[in-house]
């Protein structure tokens, strides 16, 4: 959902307002730029309670010069991972992800290979640490430790957003995901080029149209990648 440009209006934010959700509490974990935030609109026109969540220190001053006279926002300076201290991570261009994974859009994707001055480290803890029970929505864009988000999830959310797929990439905890999600009772509602957003089975009714897209959004996904590895 980040590829939109910044300033205009997501398609998140433009299709929870098609389904006439009640969202009081909004959270976005892995934002970068806060014109490019997943979760602007939230902020900037519903004046949403917003908990957002970054450890690089480049975007945690560009968040603080943006959003500092919101006082709808609530910005955790480090990063959200499977345990409690401190952690690596590398960051290439736009994409910051943590040093152990083995699979990231930077790496997959774009065949980088890490380098020693690409990497630092930052305060990490477990999500349960930050979520309070109340967030509605939630915007997951880590690089491919999205699941640390989930597997520590307090809160019920009416709808999930996160990064699960891109070009030849495949989240490297896409089944542990997709497992979590049927058994808390979540389904798919839109798929783009990077993410599945889901949302809470029977908070709103799927329009047959918006199973079409989905389903034509699946397979572009698949075919896509099928071409990229062949190629």
């Amino acid at each position: 959902m980040k590829a939109a440009s910044a300033g205009t209006t997501k398609k998140i934010y433009q299709k929870i307002l098609s389904k006439s959700l009640q969202v009081n509490h909004v959270c976005e974990v892995g934002v970068f730029l806060p014109q490019m935030s997943n979760v602007f609109d939230f902020i900037t026109k519903s004046k949403t309670k917003t908990t957002l969540v970054e450890p690089d220190p480049k975007s945690i001053k560009a968040i603080n010069e943006f959003f500092g006279s919101y006082t709808n926002v609530t910005l955790y300076p480090f990063a959200v991972y499977d345990y409690n201290g401190t952690m690596e991570l590398v960051q290439r261009e736009a994409s910051t992800f943590a040093a152990a994974l083995s699979a990231s859009p930077a790496l997959i994707n774009d065949n980088y290979q890490v380098k020693e001055e690409d990497k630092f480290s930052v305060e990490c803890k477990t999500f349960d640490h930050i979520d309070d029970g109340t967030i509605d929505v939630l915007s997951i864009d880590t690089e491919g430790c999205e699941w640390f988000v989930i597997k520590n999830l307090k809160s019920e959310p009416v709808v999930i957003s996160l990064e699960t797929h891109g070009k030849k990439y495949v989240n490297p905890y896409f089944n542990e995901i997709n497992n979590w999600m049927n058994e808390h009772g979540y389904e798919p509602w839109f798929m783009d080029r990077s993410d599945t957003v889901f949302y809470k089975k029977g908070s709103l009714v799927m329009t047959f149209y918006e199973r079409l897209q989905l389903m034509w959004m699946d397979f572009y996904v698949k075919f896509r990648r099928f071409k990229k590895n062949v190629i």
